[in-house]
This record gives structure tokens, C-alpha cells and sequence, in this order.
């Protein structure tokens, strides 16, 4: 488990919460990936593919849509 991204409790360490709100990127990147399953799970969908089948997927745009809100949250969090 990266120690940059998780403590015991998963939670995200407060100089890595600072850090993002200030726009550093590699910050930035610790706090998506620890979201990332759970943006994952909020993005699944009904998909239909070609034959008209239906199956669960991960919705592409919507989970760049989140992503991006995360980010730009992130930057207007005050500390």
C-alpha cells in the first residue's frame, strides 16, 4: 500500500489533502486513485453493445465527468 495515499484507517493524510488544494500534481494523483473505486462504482451503467445486448459497464464519460469534478473541488477547498 502506497504511504503516500492510505494511513491505517484509509483515510488520505492531511499533507496530501493540503498539497492537492494547492494544485500539486502528484498530490492530486494520491487522492484520485484512492477515489478511483468508488468513482468507478458511481459510473457503472446499463451498456447495450452492437447486437443490442445489455450488460453492466463502466460509463467512460461519466466517469471522466467525476474525475473532473473531484479535481476541480479539490481546488476550490478551502483549508
Amino acid at each position: 500500500m502506497n504511504a503516500m495515499t492510505n494511513d491505517e484507517r484509509g483515510l488520505l493524510p492531511y499533507p496530501v489533502i493540503v498539497a492537492a488544494t494547492k494544485g500539486e500534481s502528484e498530490a492530486m494523483q494520491a487522492v484520485i486513485e484512492h477515489y478511483n473505486g468508488y468513482i468507478s462504482s458511481l459510473s457503472m451503467r446499463k451498456l447495450r453493445d452492437e447486437r443490442g445486448n445489455t450488460y453492466w459497464g463502466i460509463d467512460e464519460d461519466m466517469r471522466d465527468y467525476l474525475h473532473s469534478k473531484l479535481m476541480e473541488s479539490i481546488l476550490g477547498f478551502k483549508i
